[in-house]
C-alpha cells in the first residue's frame, strides 16, 4: 500500500511538472507570437497608409539597424542563460555594463555611416533619418538583463511582457503619427517609441536592482564566447538583408517595398517560432550537455522542431498565401504573389538550418552557425550580378534557396562531427520535408497564387497537404519528446 501510494504521488508530481512545463511553453510561444504579430500589424498598417516608395524607404530603417547590430553582437543575453555563473549578481552587472558600451559604440557607428548608406541606396535626401535612428542602439543598451537571467529558471513572463507591450505601444502610435506625417517618418518615430518602451518595461519587470559594472576579465570572457556570434551576426545581416540591399540599390524603392514585405510576411512567423524554440530548448539542452543519451534525444527533437516550423510556413503560403496577402495589403502589393511561395520555401530551409546550430550552442559550440551561414553570404555576389543584368527577383530567390540548402547540410554535418549527434533519426524527416518543398514549388508553378480565394484554391492542394503530413508523421524524435512530456 505504501509503495502504491508513493507511485501515485510520483505520477501526480510528474503530471504536475509536465503541466507547468507545458504552460511555460505556451506562454513563451504565445508571447513571442503576439509581440511579432503586433510588429507585423504595425508594418501592414504603415504599408497601407503610405506609398510603396515610402514603404521601401521605411524598410531601409530596419536594414540600417541591422548594420550596427551585426557590428557589436556578442550574445550577452544568451551568455547569461547558458553560463554557469549567469545567475550571479556581479556577472549580470558586468553584462549590463558591457551592453551599455556596446550600445554607445553602435550609435556612433550608425551616425557615422548615415550619409554613405543613403548615397549607396540612392536616397541621400533621407540621410538625416538614419542619424536620428542612431539613438536607438544607445537606448537599447540601457536594458535590464533580469528578463534574460530569469529564463535560466524557465520564467519567461518578464521577457514576454518586455516584448509584447512595446510592440503594442508602437502600433497604437501609428495613427497619430500618420496624422502628423503621412510618409516614411511614421516608421521612424514608431521605432524610437518601441525602443524606449522596451527599456522601461525591462526595468519595471526586473527583480534585482539595476547595476553597471566594468569587469574586463568578464568582458574578455564574453568576447571569447561571443566572437563566433559576432561573426555570425555579420553573416546574418547578409542572410536577412543582403538581397534586400541588392534589390533596393539596383531595382529601386518600389521594388524593395514588394520584396521586403514578402520577406517580412514569411520571415516573421519563422523568427517567432524559432526564437521560442531556442528559448525553450536551450536551457534544457544546456542542463543535459553532460548526459549523452538524454542530450541526443532532446537534440533530435529540437532539430525536428525547426523542420516543423518550415513545413507549417510552406503549407500556409501554398493554401492561403495569395488571398491573405491581397486582403492585408490590397492591390498595390499584388506584386508579392508570384514570389510568395518561393520565398516561403527559402525561409523554411533557413529555419530548418537553425536546429543544428541551437544544439551546438547548448555545448558552447557557437561557431557552427557561422559556417552554416557562409553559403548564403557566398551567394550574394551572384545575386547582385543577376540583379544588374536581368532584374529577375525570382532568380535571386532561387540562388539564395540553393545556398541555404547547402548551409543546412553543412550544419548537420558539423553537428555530427563537433557535438557528437547521431543523425540517422533525421534522415527520413529531412528527406520528406525536402519532398514537400518540391511539391509546393511545382504546385505554385502550375497554379500561381491568386488574390481571390475561389480562384486560388484547386485540387492539387490535397497533394500539398498530404506531402506535408507525411513529413510531419516522420518526426519521431519530436513526437517522442511530446509524448514523454504529456503522458
Amino acid at each position: 500500500m505504501v509503495i502504491c501510494t508513493q507511485d501515485m504521488a510520483q505520477d501526480a508530481g510528474g503530471r504536475h511538472r509536465t503541466g507547468i512545463m507545458l504552460k511555460k511553453a505556451i506562454l513563451l510561444v504565445s508571447g513571442n507570437a503576439l509581440g511579432s504579430a503586433l510588429l507585423l500589424l504595425r508594418n501592414l498598417i504603415v504599408a497601407r497608409l503610405i506609398s510603396p516608395e515610402d514603404y521601401g524607404i521605411a524598410a531601409t530603417f530596419a536594414i540600417a539597424m541591422s548594420v550596427v547590430e551585426m557590428l557589436s553582437y556578442f550574445g550577452l543575453n544568451q551568455m547569461i542563460v547558458v553560463d554557469r555563473d549567469g545567475d550571479e549578481p556581479d556577472f549580470q552587472a558586468a553584462m549590463q555594463g558591457f551592453q551599455v558600451l556596446r550600445g554607445l559604440f553602435s550609435s556612433l557607428v550608425l551616425f557615422a555611416i548615415a550619409h554613405p548608406y543613403a548615397r549607396f541606396l540612392g536616397i541621400e535626401q533621407v540621410a538625416w533619418a538614419y542619424q536620428v535612428i542612431a539613438a536607438i542602439p544607445l537606448i537599447n543598451g540601457l536594458q535590464h538583463f533580469d528578463m534574460h537571467r530569469l529564463k535560466r529558471h524557465m520564467r519567461f513572463a518578464p521577457s514576454v511582457i518586455a516584448n509584447v507591450v512595446p510592440a503594442l505601444v508602437s502600433v497604437l502610435a501609428v495613427w497619430p503619427l500618420a496624422v502628423l506625417y503621412g510618409d516614411y517618418r511614421i516608421m521612424l518615430v514608431a521605432l524610437m517609441i518601441q525602443a524606449a518602451a522596451m527599456v522601461v518595461l525591462s526595468h519595471w519587470t526586473a527583480e534585482r536592482r539595476y547595476r553597471l559594472r566594468l569587469d574586463f576579465a568578464l568582458m574578455r570572457r564574453a568576447t571569447v564566447f561571443g566572437w563566433p556570434l559576432l561573426l555570425n551576426g555579420a553573416l546574418l545581416f547578409g542572410v536577412f538583408n543582403g538581397e534586400r540591399l541588392i534589390v533596393g540599390r539596383e531595382m529601386g524603392m518600389a521594388q524593395l517595398a514588394v520584396f521586403s514585405m514578402a520577406m517580412t510576411l514569411t520571415l516573421t512567423p519563422t523568427l517567432v517560432l524559432a526564437g521560442s524554440c531556442q528559448s525553450f530548448f536551450l536551457p534544457q539542452l544546456s542542463a543535459l550537455r553532460d548526459r549523452a543519451e538524454a542530450f541526443q534525444r532532446l537534440g533530435i527533437a529540437a532539430i525536428e522542431a525547426g523542420l516543423v516550423i518550415g513545413l507549417m510556413l510552406i503549407l500556409g503560403a501554398s493554401l492561403l498565401g495569395g488571398p491573405v496577402v491581397h486582403l492585408l495589403l490590397g492591390a498595390k502589393f499584388d506584386g508579392i504573389l508570384p514570389i510568395l511561395v518561393p520565398i516561403a520555401v527559402l525561409q523554411a530551409v533557413r529555419v530548418a538550418k537553425t536546429g543544428g546550430s541551437l544544439v551546438a550552442l547548448a555545448r558552447e559550440r557557437s561557431g557552427n552557425a557561422v559556417i552554416a551561414n557562409l553559403f548564403r553570404i557566398a551567394s550574394l555576389p551572384l545575386s547582385w550580378l543577376v540583379a544588374i543584368r536581368t532584374g529577375d527577383m525570382l532568380a535571386i530567390i532561387w540562388i539564395a534557396t540553393a545556398a541555404e540548402v547547402m548551409g543546412f547540410l553543412a550544419g548537420l554535418w558539423l553537428t555530427r562531427g563537433r557535438v557528437g549527434m547521431r543523425l540517422a533519426p533525421l534522415m527520413l524527416p529531412a528527406v520528406l520535408s525536402a519532398l514537400a518543398c518540391v511539391v509546393v514549388v511545382i504546385d505554385a508553378g502550375l497554379h500561381p497564387p491568386q488574390p481571390g480565394l475561389a480562384a486560388h484554391l484547386h485540387p492539387l492542394h490535397w497533394i500539398v497537404g498530404l506531402s506535408v503530413l507525411a513529413a510531419l508523421a516522420a518526426m519521431g524524435g519530436l513526437r517522442g519528446y511530446l509524448w514523454r512530456r504529456l503522458s
